[in-house]
């Protein structure tokens, strides 16, 4: 089978393309970052606009995993679609994924093996220009040594059908999974922040019912998250939130961010 990698879509646009400057870039998001709690998260939610809109809010989320940063081997990744319409899940066919970091390996295995739920299917297209799975690379590859990939792109579909995914691929301390999701879109600064504490509450409650692509751009993956993490009783707590007119943008037209993590209910 050929080697196939795919190659960064975004790099120069949503993040530096110089690993130099990126790496200075990330490092400055973390060192503002806080470490909320001892305990590493299983399962983060973090935004996916450009770095000087929300990298400060996702590094936030990423900073939890300091502690758990050597145990972690696999990330399964999952963002909603921008660039296609689909229903489903979305793997890819790629045996790496580029950053200017250099190469991620993909973990083919698992992939093929979630191939045989009827939710999921082999859609390259979907990957090739998506921004919500390729803006959190380099913010992995910053943390962590040496880990493979798991990257899935949802389309339309239920909760209980990316619950049975994320069920496949759980695994242990050495599994994490990323939720990649921004929050209201395009609202003025005061109605973006009331959107987006309501969100926010329904995450923390694991109300997976209740979050619609107007609250979200990843309502699907967080939907399912919601509901697996009920499953799994875990809770969730919020780690950031603000918006672009906090960051870097005007307040008339603002997108919202949020970084959430989800511990394991011994968790205090």
């Amino acid at each position: 089978m050929p080697t196939t990698t795919r190659p960064t879509a975004v790099a120069g646009r949503f993040y530096p393309e110089n690993p130099q400057q990126l790496r200075q870039q990330i490092q400055g998001f973390m060192s503002q970052a806080s470490i909320q709690s001892e305990q590493a998260p299983k399962a983060i939610i973090a935004p996916h606009a450009g770095y000087v809109y929300s990298g400060a809010i996702a590094a936030n989320a990423y900073a939890q995993l300091l502690s758990r940063k050597d145990k972690i081997k696999r990330v399964v990744l999952l963002g909603p679609a921008h660039s296609v319409a689909f229903r489903g899940i979305a793997t890819s066919s790629a045996n790496h994924y580029q950053s200017p970091f250099g190469l991620i390996k993909l973990d083919q295995a698992t992939q093929n093996q979630l191939l045989t739920l009827p939710q999921v299917q082999l859609f390259d297209i979907a990957h090739a220009q998506e921004h919500s799975l390729e803006v959190h690379l380099p913010f992995l590859q910053y943390l962590l040594t040496d880990f493979s990939l798991i990257p899935l792109v949802v389309g339309n579909t239920t909760p209980q059908a990316v619950a049975e995914v994320l069920a496949e691929v759980w695994g242990g301390d050495e599994t994490l999974i990323v939720i990649s999701s921004d929050l209201s879109h395009y609202h003025d600064y005061q109605t973006a922040k009331s959107m987006d504490q309501a969100t926010s509450q329904s995450i923390v409650a694991l109300q997976y019912q209740t979050i619609t692509p107007e609250d979200a751009c990843g309502c699907h993956p967080i939907n399912g998250l919601l509901y697996y993490a009920k499953q799994q009783q875990l809770h969730s707590e919020i780690l950031d939130l603000r918006n672009s007119g906090d960051t870097a943008g005007p307040r008339s037209q603002v997108v919202g961010y949020g970084a959430y993590g989800f511990y394991p209910s011994s968790h205090s």
